[in-house]
């Protein structure tokens, strides 16, 4: 017995199938092999085609069959995560209707600032959890605005994980998870937000059906059966967000649990058990994969934009000479700590959340010609985005969270010494790293969903922590004094 998981990344799409009662990866695949395009006709935006996630999907899909050879009969369960925020907008045939603008386009940061003071900064805080913000409603009032003719034609919206359902299975459902994320839920009423829906002119019949995180939302069509090789009538069990699922991957479903990621952009996830938020909105709060209304286990999400795109950009434009991300970890590692006094700010990927949407861009502050090398510069960009973390873990301190223990999977930056011994540092958080990543996860999680899995704690039963790292006592004060210098260039920025 199997189970499959579905990961719709910015950068690739990743397939995993596990075997179910031992919870052992099976085969595992990614596409395309170099980074997915990311349109940008206008500065500060940011769009990609469904379609193509769906192509890539495909392919990553038949290699994981064809390297595992089983039978598509055997797969009981499909469980699927996807980069958040992303708006999807269909016509009454399920067409698309535009490319889906994604997590790091910035466009409709306006109207939510204006959203956020119109409808009134304690009514959205105190019942969205958040400003309206650059999410997915305000995307959508941008489209309004900008495109009234393609807003006629709106039959649904979805998030990238409900248009992957809908290919599958030919029906649109939306999670209270993801209305959450879309900043469409309140949560005082339980209910789409009337608040938002009003202000903005947003048909209540645009909203599809509210489905359960975990349960049988739709089963494989006929004609995605035949597409993929798979069974027609296989259960979808599972949808979530990228971060709430790679906060479940890591078995973090309790209050105080804390699990983090660095991969385009780079997130710190912690779980609470009261609604609480940011009285500036600068990290967010969601549904958790288990909140319910009689429930509430809530997400407080640190995102910084700027992580390992910055890596990325230096790779491919700066440290072309190396051939690999281990080389530059590797020449990185010769600068010391504080990079000979050089500072890196990482945000240049569009405005930043924990910057109250601010757009900064990537700087580079104290460089020297006669002493900088392209090691410090590397070593630079690693501690200007663990020091991104650290200011926004701050606020999370404040918020009531006790960071003393975060999880991560072996992946992306985490890979790298110098990020997680400089993030474990400055921090003083002990870092765990587990065998794991998205696509695992919602696989695991699709067991939950068709009832396989009694709870969470047999579901990840099988997880592999496969390295603590200690923050370094000793050398913490060189740390902190590199975070200082940092923060002072950053507040001189803002």
């Amino acid at each position: 017995m199997y189970l499959l998981g579905y990961d719709i990344g910015s950068s690739s799409v990743k397939v995993c199938l596990i075997e179910a009662s031992s919870g052992k990866i099976i085969a595992s695949d990614f596409s395309p092999k170099k980074e997915m395009k990311i349109m940008a006709v206008n500065p500060g935006w940011a769009e990609q085609n469904p379609a193509e996630w769906w192509l890539n999907l495909k392919l990553a899909h038949e290699s994981v069959m064809h390297e595992s050879g089983i039978n598509p009969e055997d797969i009981k369960g499909i469980g699927i995560t996807w980069q958040m925020h992303g708006l999807i907008l269909v016509d009454k045939d399920q067409n698309l209707l535009r490319p889906s603008i994604i997590w790091c386009d910035s466009r409709a940061v306006p109207y939510g600032e204006k959203a956020f003071q119109e409808i009134g900064t304690e009514k959205c805080l105190s019942h969205l959890l958040n400003s309206p913000g650059n999410f997915t409603a305000s995307k959508l009032a941008w489209v309004k605005e900008n495109e009234p003719e393609i807003f006629e034609k709106i039959d649904k919206i979805m998030l990238p994980g409900d248009y992957i359902a809908m290919r599958l299975s030919g029906e649109i459902g939306m999670t209270i998870e993801g209305l959450s994320e879309g900043i469409f839920w309140d949560f005082k009423n339980n209910c789409i937000s009337e608040d938002v829906i009003n202000y903005y002119g947003i048909p209540k019949s645009f909203f599809p059906e509210i489905i359960p995180t975990f349960g049988i939302q739709s089963t494989v069509s006929a004609p995605a059966a035949q597409e993929l090789g798979l069974k027609e009538g296989t259960p979808i069990s599972y949808r979530a967000g990228d971060q709430p699922n790679n906060a479940l991957s890591l078995n973090v479903f309790n209050p105080g649990e804390i699990a983090s990621t660095a991969g385009t952009s780079g997130v710190v996830y912690g779980v609470l058990d009261k609604l609480e938020y940011d009285t500036l909105s600068r990290v967010n709060t969601f549904a958790h994969v288990n909140y319910s209304p009689e429930q509430t286990r809530l997400g407080v999400l640190l995102c910084i934009n700027g992580t390992g795109i910055l890596n990325s950009w230096l790779k491919h434009n700066f440290a072309t000479s190396l051939s690999s991300y281990g080389d530059m970890n590797d020449l990185a590692s010769l600068s010391p700590i504080g990079s000979k006094g050089l500072s890196i700010i990482p945000f240049g990927n569009g405005a930043e959340r924990v910057l109250e949407n601010k757009d900064t861009s990537c700087s580079m502050h104290g460089i020297n010609f006669n002493i900088h090398t392209k090691g410090d510069i590397l070593r630079a960009a690693q501690e200007g985005i663990v020091f991104s973390y650290e200011y926004g873990m701050d606020i999370m301190r404040n918020m009531g969270m006790d960071i003393q223990v975060i999880r991560a999977g072996n992946a992306n930056m985490f890979l790298s010494s110098i990020f997680r011994q400089s993030l474990a540092s400055v921090s003083n958080a002990v870092i765990e790293l587990y065998d794991t990543d998205g696509a695992v996860g919602a696989a695991r999680a699709a067991g939950m969903g068709i009832g396989f899995y009694a709870d969470s704690t047999e579901a990840f039963s099988s997880l592999e922590k496969i390295a603590v790292i200690e923050p370094e006592t000793e050398k913490r004060e060189q740390y902190l004094e590199a975070y200082s210098r940092w923060k002072q260039h950053l507040n001189e920025i803002i």
